[in-house]
């Protein structure tokens, strides 16, 4: 059975789902009839953190241009660029087994391609959501869908998948950011020393 989650909560997930090694974070939304002009593209991108909140290399940064994690531990399965269909437009496969010790969290952030140049906003967006499920045996966990109007924001943090205790939980965020994933590397990233 599916827990769903509103904003803010957590679960453990060795305790919801116990023995889980591999898990697909799946995203979706579906876009409103618009006048932008423009298509809308969406990408989902995850920020794998260390201890200091920071990404610890560049290959810990999963999104369209480096579909894998430089441990294998997080695969994004390709771009959506419509949003059309039912069910995820976009696929993260996270191998909890394959994690470098030094990432204790995953940030899954997805942001509006151009959305400032195209006019776009995720108040023109609807039925977002995130959810994880068991990778083997497609079993879905848990579920968080966004309720919030986000009108001006351009980029949502829709979730976190992090280590406390040696057991990996989840927690529904739904934290809205009027940037671009610029921001986001920006915030995130720590220059080689």
């Amino acid at each position: 059975m599916t827990i769903n989650l509103t904003k803010g909560e957590r679960i453990d997930l060795s305790k919801e789902a116990p023995g889980l090694t591999n898990a697909w974070v799946g995203l979706g939304w579906d876009i409103n009839t618009t006048d932008t002009g423009s298509a809308f593209d969406l990408d989902t991108s995850v920020f794998m953190l260390g201890a200091n909140g920071k990404i610890p290399a560049d290959k810990y940064f999963v999104y369209y241009n480096n579909l894998t994690s430089l441990d294998g531990g997080v695969e994004h399965l390709g771009d959506n660029r419509t949003g059309v269909g039912e069910g995820d437009d976009e696929t993260i496969e996270v191998n909890l087994n394959k994690i470098d010790p030094v990432v204790e969290e995953l940030i899954f952030v997805v942001t509006i391609h151009e959305a400032q140049a195209r006019r776009q906003n995720f108040g023109q967006i609807r039925n977002g959501f995130i959810r994880i499920a068991d990778a083997k045996t497609e079993k879905e966990i848990t579920r968080y869908e966004l309720d919030e109007d986000f009108s001006t924001e351009a980029a949502i943090e829709f979730g976190r998948l992090y280590r406390k205790d040696g057991a990996w939980r989840f927690q529904a965020v739904g934290q809205g950011y009027n940037a671009g994933l610029d921001a986001f590397v920006e915030k995130y990233y720590q220059p080689p020393q």
